[in-house]
């Protein structure tokens, strides 16, 4: 084997096992609760999640994104979202650069976060279960990823209420990955679907009235 063929393989993400232990909603609220700490980073969720640090982080970042937000908030959270779903796509193996990994917010915003998406996230859990692997494991994992990217592009454009869906869309992929249930993942294709021709639709309808009001004040 080469160095080149080394290096490669040593960055492709190996299949993740099916996960064990705590579900994320227990592993947030302890997180969360631990007033030893002043400021949460996105370092220590990277940390804490493990295997699951990629459909975890994303589903973190999604999900606040699935109820209205204030102006520029899909923004912020949509860029990270990005580079995670690159890296799904092309199974790469979890990492984030220290620009990323170092943004924090304090532990008590942290907590409302949690606090907002506990009850979802919860039920959601609970539906989990291993089934259809097909569709939740490589290679259909890496489409789920593009799918992912997509969304996230989308998700950071300033489109009004363009975020909630994609959001959704993309949080149902995170949980199809993370608890290995196809079922979730093939939802998430069909949710892509649609989400990318509302979008598409809401684009063009704001691109063809933006060169109208331009026509017009040239006329």
């Amino acid at each position: 084997m080469t160095i080149e063929n080394a290096d490669s393989s040593k960055r492709r993400r190996p299949r993740p096992p099916r996960p064990k232990g705590r579900r994320l909603s227990s592993i947030l609220r302890q997180l969360a609760a631990d007033r030893s700490r002043e400021r949460i980073s996105i370092g220590d969720l990277f940390q804490t999640m493990g295997d699951r640090a990629i459909s975890a982080l994303m589903l973190i970042f999604a999900l606040p994104n699935a109820f209205p937000t204030p102006p520029g908030t899909s923004a912020l959270l949509g860029a990270p979202l990005v580079f995670l779903a690159a890296q799904l796509t092309f199974g790469l193996k979890p990492w984030l650069p220290k620009a990323i990994a170092d943004r924090s917010v304090l532990r008590e915003d942290f907590e409302s976060i949690v606090v907002r998406i506990h009850r979802w996230l919860a039920w959601a859990e609970r539906m989990l279960k291993p089934r259809l692997a097909i569709f939740a494991e490589p290679p259909a994992e890496y489409f789920a990823g593009l799918a992912c990217l997509l969304l996230s592009i989308v998700l950071v454009l300033p489109v009004p209420l363009g975020n909630i869906l994609p959001a959704i869309t993309i949080s149902v992929f995170a949980f199809g990955i993370m608890g290995r249930d196809g079922l979730f993942a093939l939802i998430g294709f069909i949710m892509t679907a649609v989400s990318l021709v509302i979008a598409g639709g809401v684009i063009y309808s704001l691109v063809k009235a933006g060169v109208y009001l331009v026509m017009q004040w040239f006329a």
